[in-house]
C-alpha cells in the first residue's frame, strides 16, 4: 500500500522524481516513519541539517527529507569512491576536506545563497554504534551563517547491510525498520568575544552538545526497567550472554529472564500485600535475577546496604515500609552478617532464598520459560522502580525513589557520550545497593546488550585485576581508593583489554591517574554523581576529558551554580532533569 501511495504521488505531483524514487523504496522496504517535519519547516530559510551518520544509505535517504534540493556536505575521500559517482551526478554534492579550509568557505557561501544544508558532523560512518567524534568545520558553517541547525536522527539503518557495523554491535538485517526523528532548530551558542582558534573550538563543542542532545532525546525511555531489558534480550538474541559471577558461572538472556519471570510468579503471591520488598545480597547472578523478579512481580525493591550496621538498616526498612528482606545463608555466613540478621529479624521478616529456591519444581521453569518475555504485573514507566539509600551522613538513612524513566534516562544520558556495545564487557564490583552499581553496573550493560561480570568486594585488591584480566573485561569502575589499591598488585597486563576505567566518589589523585597512564596505558575517566541524580551528572568522556575534573554536565539536565558566602571558588550546586528522583521516604 506505501508503495502504490508513493508511485501515484511520483505520476501526478511535480516534485524531484530521483527523491521520490529514492522515498518509495524506503517506505515500500524499510518501512520508513518520519517524525516532526514541522520542525523542519520551522527553521526557515537555508536551515543546516545535522544526521548522525550510521550507513551509506544516509545520504539517500536525508534526500526525501526537504521539498527544496539540499546540497550535501561529503567526505572527499568517500567522493572519490566508483559507487559514489552515481550519487554525486543526481543529487547536489560538495566533497568536504578537514585539511582544506577553503571547502568550507564554499559551503559557508552556499548557506549564505540560500540553499539548505545537509551535513554529518562525525565525518564517517560510525564504526561503534554511538556517536563519534564532531568536527569542527561543520560547527563553523553553523556559526559564519549564524542559521537554524536542525538536529535529525536516524535509527536503524545501522542494521543494515550498509553499515560498518559488525555482529559485535547489532544484529545485521536486509531490510531493518527505519525511524527518522527531527528535533527542533536551534542555534549554536557561541560566546561572542570569542575568535581565531578559541571560537572554533568553541563551535565544535556547541554541535557536539547538539547532537548528544539528539541522540539522548531521541532513546525511547517510556518503559520499565525491565521492559527494556527484554526488549534488548529480543533484540541480540536470548543466547547471547547477559550477567557472569565467578560462583555460579554465565547466564544468557532467557536463563536470566526465566529465572526473573520464576522468582516473580512466586513473589506475586507470596507477598500481595506488599508493594516493597527488601533485597540484601552481594553482586552476584542471584541478586540480579532477584531484582528483575521483584519488579516483574510488580513490587518496588528496595536494596539494603548490608555494611551499614542493624541500626542504620531497621531505619531504612522503616522508611521504606519494608516488611520482608529477601537474602542468602551462604551470604550471610561468607560476610559474617549473623548478628546483623538476627537482629533486624526481630522487626522484619527474613526470607532465605536457598530455601526459596528448593522449593522451585519443574513445572515454575517451565511456566518461567514461556512467561519470560512478559513481566508478571504491568508498571508505568513513572512508577517506583527502586529504593536506594543515603548513607545517613546527615542524619537517618533516607530513602531515594527511583522510578523507571529515571533510571532510564540516566542510562541514555551516559550512553549518548560514551559508545558502548555487546562487544564489551563490564566489570562491576561496585556494590548493587550503590546507585552507581545500579544504573551504570547493571541496567545501563542489559539494556545495552553488554555482559556484566559481577564480583562480590571492590576490597580484594589481588583477586579483581585477575580476574578483570580472565574475563576479558572492556569497562572497569572504581574509585579512587580502589583503584589506588588494585595498581599495586595488579600485573601490568591485567587491564590489557580494558578501553574505559571510570571513577567516581572520591576526587581521583594525580599519582593514581599517573600509574594508570604509565603502567596501564589507561586513562581514568573521572565523573561525579549523587543518589538522587539516578546517579551520573557529570562525566569526562574520551571526546572530552580535562584532568582533575569531573566532566561535562549530563544531555538534558539543567544546572545553576549560587554563590556560598566564604566560598571563592565554588557554589552550591542544583540540577534539574529526567534523571532527578521522584522523592525522599524518611523513617519518620
Amino acid at each position: 500500500v506505501n508503495a502504490v501511495a508513493a508511485w501515484l504521488m511520483l505520476k501526478y505531483l511535480p516534485t524531484n522524481p530521483f527523491r521520490d524514487f529514492v522515498s518509495i523504496l524506503f517506505r515500500a522496504f524499510h518501512h520508513l516513519e518520519v517524525e516532526g517535519l514541522d520542525n523542519l519547516k520551522a527553521a526557515g530559510p537555508a536551515p543546516i541539517l545535522a544526521l548522525n551518520h550510521v550507513s551509506f544509505l544516509d545520504g539517500p535517504l536525508a534526500l526525501t527529507l526537504t521539498d527544496e534540493e539540499p546540497v550535501f556536505a561529503i567526505d572527499h575521500t568517500i567522493a572519490q569512491a566508483w559507487w559514489m559517482k552515481p550519487f554525486l551526478k543526481l543529487a547536489r554534492a560538495l566533497p568536504l576536506n578537514p585539511a582544506k579550509p577553503m571547502s568550507t568557505r564554499t559551503l559557508i557561501k552556499i548557506v549564505q545563497g540560500g540553499d539548505p544544508l545537509v551535513i554529518f558532523p562525525e565525518g564517517r560512518i560510525t564504526v561503534t554504534g554511538g556517536l563519534m567524534k564532531v568536527y569542527d568545520g561543520a560547527a563553523m558553517v553553523a556559526d559564519k551563517t549564524g542559521s537554524m541547525v536542525v538536529p535529525v536522527r536516524i535509527d536503524g539503518l545501522e542494521k543494515s547491510y550498509f553499515s560498518r557495523l559488525t555482529s559485535q554491535h547489532v544484529r545485521r538485517r536486509l531490510f531493518p525498520k527505519v525511524k527518522v526523528t527531527i528535533l527542533e532548530p536551534v542555534k549554536l551558542e557561541v560566546p561572542q568575544e570569542f575568535k581565531g582558534r578559541q571560537r572554533r573550538t568553541a563551535a565544535g563543542a556547541a554541535l557536539y552538545q547538539v547532537m548528544s542532545d539528539l541522540v539522548f532525546r531521541t532513546e525511547d525511555i517510556d518503559k520499565t526497567v525491565l521492559e527494556k531489558i527484554i526488549l534488548t534480550a529480543n533484540e541480540r538474541g536470548m543466547k547471547q550472554l547477559a550477567v557472569q559471577d565467578p560462583v555460579t558461572g554465565s547466564l544468557s538472556y532467557g536463563k536470566l529472564l526465566t529465572a526473573a519471570a520464576v522468582l516473580g510468579e512466586k513473589f506475586e503471591h507470596l507477598y500481595a500485600s506488599q508493594q516493597t520488598i527488601g533485597i540484601m545480597l552481594p553482586n552476584a547472578n542471584g541478586a540480579c535475577a532477584t531484582l528483575l523478579g521483584v519488579m516483574s512481580a510488580g513490587k518496588v525493591p528496595a536494596m539494603i546496604n548490608f555494611t551499614a550496621g542493624a541500626a542504620n538498616i531497621l531505619s531504612a526498612c522503616k522508611a521504606a515500609e519494608v516488611r520482608t528482606v529477601l537474602t542468602s545463608r551462604a551470604f550471610v555466613e561468607q560476610a559474617k552478617l549473623g548478628a546483623v540478621v538476627e537482629e533486624i529479624g526481630r522487626s522484619v521478616e527474613i526470607v532465605w532464598l536457598d530455601d526459596l529456591r528448593a522449593g522451585i519444581g519443574l513445572k515454575d521453569k517451565l511456566l518461567g520459560l514461556l512467561r519470560k518475555t512478559t513481566p508478571r504485573v504491568a508498571r508505568k514507566p513513572d512508577d517506583a522502580a527502586v529504593i536506594l539509600f543515603t548513607s545517613g551522613s546527615e542524619g537517618t538513612p533516607k530513602g531515594v525513589v527511583l522510578t523507571h524513566r529515571n533510571i532510564l534516562a540516566n542510562a541514555a544520558q551516559a550512553a549518548s557520550r560514551i559508545d558502548f556495545h555487546s562487544g564489551d564487557k563490564v566489570f562491576n564490583v561496585l556494590p548493587i545497593f550503590h546507585s552507581f552499581g545500579m544504573t551504570a553496573g547493571t541496567v545501563l550493560p542489559l539494556i545495552s546488550g553488554v555482559p556484566v561480570y559481577f564480583y562480590p568486594s571492590p576490597l580484594h585488591y589481588r583477586i579483581v585485576p585477575e580476574l578483570v584480566y580472565a574475563s576479558n573485561a572492556t569497562i572497569i569502575f572504581g574509585t579512587d581508593t580502589f583503584l589506588s589499591g588494585y595498581a599495586r598488585t595488579a600485573h601490568p597486563y591485567d587491564f590489557r583489554s580494558v578501553r574505559y576505567c571510570f571513577a567516581g566518589a572520591e576526587p581521583v589523585k594525580a599519582a593514581t591517574r599517573m600509574t594508570y597512564m604509565e603502567k596501564f596505558g589507561l586513562r581514568i575517566l573521572e565523573g561525579y554523581g549523587v543518589t538522587e541524580a539516578a546517579p551520573v551528572i557529570s562525566i569526562n568522556t574520551p571526546m572530552y576529558n580535562r584532568s582533575g575534573s569531573v566532566g561535562k554536565i549530563m544531555p538534558g539536565m539543567e544546572y545553576r551554580l549560587d554563590p556560598v558566602p566564604g566560598v571563592e571558588n565554588g557554589g552550591r550546586l542544583y540540577v534539574r532533569g529526567p534523571n532527578v528522583m521522584s522523592g525522599y521516604l524518611r523513617a519518620e
